[in-house]
């Protein structure tokens, strides 16, 4: 069981969303209060369920006002055919209820700290000894909500940053090891104190991560953390 924090965020319809199509696999409601980055979005859930959030001028592109029954294929057919495109879906991963209680009881590795403004000059040196594209996929910052590292001597060798998400009590996080030193279990060690860390100021962790991106999917698998479904968000780029 995930914890209803969770549940909650992603299964509770809103008091402004309304109902356009439910058949026990696939859902459309729609809500006049979506920002606009995120005025399409689609879930599916590890159960098999999906579940299609959208503004109604999305949902009037896509001719679903109407109330005519739709199954997610013809959705998608209806996207395409609106020129409607999406961003490309992620993993969500959280930690259950069980895998909880077990992080909770568990101390810091020696290695690992939270960083502070002390820590800029060896935050900096990382920094700059990482890749662009690895910067970029794993978007940690330290000026974030939280920053913890993992040392290797005076060499800071992995971060993880996390910052609230949608105005959720969910920490949305990132983490990097340097290349040299990956495979020594410094990302899941720093992963699962970070997300004690969010524990302790009330967020659950998040951890998101592209569907084919296999050295993330296996740490999730390492850090405790289990998969609650997909979701994925209109393009910037897209027409409607």
């Amino acid at each position: 069981m995930f914890p209803a924090i969770i549940t909650d965020f992603w299964l509770t319809p809103s008091p402004t969303s309304r109902l356009l199509h439910e058949d026990g696999v696939f859902g459309v409601t729609v809500d006049t209060e979506l920002d606009e980055d995120e005025r399409l979005t689609i879930l599916t859930t590890t159960d098999g369920r999906t579940r299609v959030l959208l503004i109604p001028a999305v949902a009037a592109a896509v001719g679903l006002e109407s109330g005519d029954p739709v199954d997610e294929t013809g959705f998608r057919q209806r996207l395409e055919q609106a020129g409607i495109s999406l961003h490309g879906a992620d993993n969500l991963f959280y930690f259950t209820d069980d895998a909880l209680e077990t992080l909770a009881g568990e101390p810091d590795d020696p290695s690992i700290r939270l960083l502070t403004g002390a820590d800029k000059p060896a935050f900096d040196v990382f920094e700059a000894a990482a890749s662009e594209q690895d910067r970029d996929d794993a978007s940690v910052e330290s000026d974030h909500w939280a920053v913890y590292g993992a040392f290797e001597g005076e060499r800071l060798v992995c971060v993880a940053s996390m910052y609230p998400w949608n105005d959720a009590p969910l920490a949305d996080l990132g983490v990097l090891t340097l290349p040299p030193y990956r495979g020594r279990g410094h990302a899941r060690r720093v992963v699962r104190a970070i997300s004690r860390h969010a524990l302790a100021r009330g967020h659950q962790p998040q951890y998101r991560c592209q569907l084919d991106n296999h050295a993330s999917l296996a740490l999730a698998g390492s850090a405790g953390l289990t998969r609650f479904g997909t979701w994925d968000v209109v393009s910037p780029d897209s027409d409607a």
